[in-house]
């Protein structure tokens, strides 16, 4: 439910780089394998990241096979906070992190 997501914990992991990449890849492809090519984090580290996704409220996950299958819930974020995922993924720079040029 909309009404489980809180605001704090929502910033907190959109806040990550590598969970923000997680959610542009979601928003982009609809859903995600719970170990996507193209990461290098370790497999432990990714792993976290995706529970703090999943208890923010953010995802939705469903086992294919031995597969587990990630899902943004776009709409119940929006639902629940109009534009905040519009803005986050809009000024997010090319490398999925909020940054537009060299640190």
């Amino acid at each position: 439910m909309a009404e489980d997501m809180e605001l704090a914990a929502v910033l907190h992991a959109l806040g990550d780089p590598v969970r923000l990449s997680l959610v542009r890849r979601m928003a982009a492809l609809g859903e995600s394998a719970c170990s996507p090519d193209g990461l290098a984090v370790p497999r432990s580290t990714l792993s976290n990241h995706w529970r703090v996704l999943r208890e923010a409220g953010l995802t939705t996950t469903r086992q294919e096979g031995k597969n587990r299958i990630m899902a943004l819930r776009r709409d119940e974020l929006d639902a629940r906070f109009p534009g905040l995922l519009a803005a986050v993924l809009g000024a997010a720079g090319p490398g999925g992190d909020g940054r537009t040029g060299p640190a």
